[in-house]
């Protein structure tokens, strides 16, 4: 999957006394970014919710590399790095949009859960949206070992 671009401005709420963004945004930032791209993709997140499945957060990692600040406007790439059925992952680099500098890169890792609180198989539950999410999912990030 090639990476889809999610822009968005940098403002003054989100820096920290320090004059550039506190690092927990960029976590935020993650979220609106993969929100986007299931939406541009044909698997929205209003849709998943709509069948009674949500897809929590498992773990976060971010590697922070140079400060973007108040007035700056970010790109952020989003992709699939890994998908098993019961599980996600996306990546994410955030650079600015000016100049291309990296600001941060990382990766969130999510599985699906149902009404009752337990793990859910999409390919079982939702096979349509199983599908859809498997057209952005390259071959190789389909690979149970790779997503869990």
């Amino acid at each position: 999957m090639n990476p889809i671009p999610y822009e968005r401005p940098v403002y003054y709420y989100e820096t920290d006394r320090m004059d550039c963004v506190h690092h927990s945004n960029y976590v935020r930032w993650f979220e609106e970014a993969r929100i986007h791209l299931m939406h541009v993709s044909g698997f929205s997140y209003e849709s998943l919710e709509a069948s009674g499945i949500v897809s929590p957060v498992l773990r976060v990692e971010a590697d922070y590399k140079t400060m973007a600040r108040f007035g700056e406007t970010v790109v952020i790439d989003t992709a699939i790095e890994g998908y098993t059925g019961t599980r996600i992952t996306f990546t994410y680099t955030v650079r600015d949009k000016a100049t291309g500098a990296t600001r941060c890169t990382g990766r969130t890792f999510h599985c699906f859960l149902g009404a009752s609180g337990r793990p859910v198989s999409l390919r079982k539950a939702l096979p349509d949206y199983d599908a859809a999410i498997r057209r952005f999912a390259p071959e190789a990030a389909q690979n149970p070992r790779r997503a869990d």
